[in-house]
């Protein structure tokens, strides 16, 4: 038996949480275009025979604006430290395929910033972007020089088959021993997470510009109702004017916003829910510790992993 951690690293938007959905076969984790969507860790539990492999969701490294966002880095590089493989994850731009260098550019922050200790595998996703697949191979000879990997995977996370030799690669990379999760184990996460990650979700979905980037939500109350759980959360933004745009014209975006969320929880809890949200302004929240905090967003155990990323050279221009 194969037991370990297998921490999920990598810029923004290349495919974490999409390969968790898909190994997993569940959608649990949060998907969007718009960038940073994934803000907290979130395990997921793979269980296949003869291994067991903890996946752990992080938020996309990323050069913070807020204090929110160091927090967010931080988490992804505590996660890190504890895992015994990193699955760094990248992906192919098409403009940057025929320039190994530049592409590799991309991740040499994250790429030195990785802990020295655990297993690294790197998984070069959305292959399927680049119509001559002889520009892969010089691609994945230049991550390979970049750094000390135990492997490199090509994959197109639009199918099953990919997800799966990834798999395969990772249980063999794993060390032996007992499995660390009951056989029935998906995740470690509770209700109330959920009920924020969905809320969230829907306003990703709802809503564009500053809005997505500006949304909290805390979860206020859950009782059992008649065999109905019935759950009260609040939609915290920075301005009155995303407020209005949260609510809609005659509350319609705020009900949509519910019955997306709601519709996801139930088939994830397989229970009938009743889901009242509300709305307030909190100003300035993503920059505020207490507040942070009181959402969830915790500080990190270590104080200088708050710093990571946020003092890094500018990028280089366009060569």
């Amino acid at each position: 038996m194969r037991f370990g951690t297998v921490a999920l690293l990598g810029r923004t938007n290349v495919g974490k949480s999409t390969f968790l959905n898909a190994v997993l076969g569940e959608q649990l984790a949060v998907v969007s275009p718009v960038p940073q969507t994934t803000r907290d860790s979130l395990l997921g539990v793979v269980h296949r025979e003869g291994a067991q492999i903890a996946f752990v969701d992080t938020p996309g490294l990323h050069r913070p604006k807020s204090e929110l966002g160091r927090r967010m880095n931080a988490t992804a590089l505590e996660v890190a430290r504890a895992a015994e493989v990193l699955l760094v994850m990248t992906d192919v731009d098409p403009k940057l395929a025929g320039d190994p260098a530049r592409s590799v550019e991309r991740d040499q922050e994250l790429l030195s910033l990785l802990p020295s200790g655990p297993v690294k595998l790197l998984v070069l996703n959305k292959v399927d972007r680049v119509r001559d697949k002889k520009k892969l191979l010089p691609l994945l000879v230049a991550y390979e020089g970049a750094h000390d990997f135990a492997a490199l995977v090509p994959t197109s996370l639009l199918g099953v088959e990919d997800a799966e030799r990834v798999l395969e690669t990772i249980a063999g990379l794993l060390p032996e021993g007992d499995a660390g999760y009951d056989a029935d184990t998906l995740t470690d996460r509770s209700t109330p997470f959920f009920v924020r990650e969905y809320v969230r979700e829907q306003v990703l979905e709802l809503t564009r510009g500053e809005v997505p980037h500006a949304v909290a939500v805390s979860v206020d109350a859950i009782e059992e109702r008649d065999r109905v759980l019935a759950i009260k959360a609040t939609i915290h933004v920075e301005k009155e004017g995303q407020r209005r745009i949260l609510v809609g014209k005659g509350g319609a975006t705020i009900r949509a916003i519910g019955t997306g969320a709601r519709a996801r929880l139930e088939a994830l809890t397989g229970r009938h829910l009743f889901l009242e949200l509300f709305v307030r302004v909190t100003a300035k929240w993503k920059n505020v510790p207490r507040q942070l905090a009181e959402l969830g967003y915790e500080a990190p155990e270590e104080p200088e992993l708050a710093r990571a990323l946020a003092d890094a050279p500018k990028r280089r221009g366009r060569r």
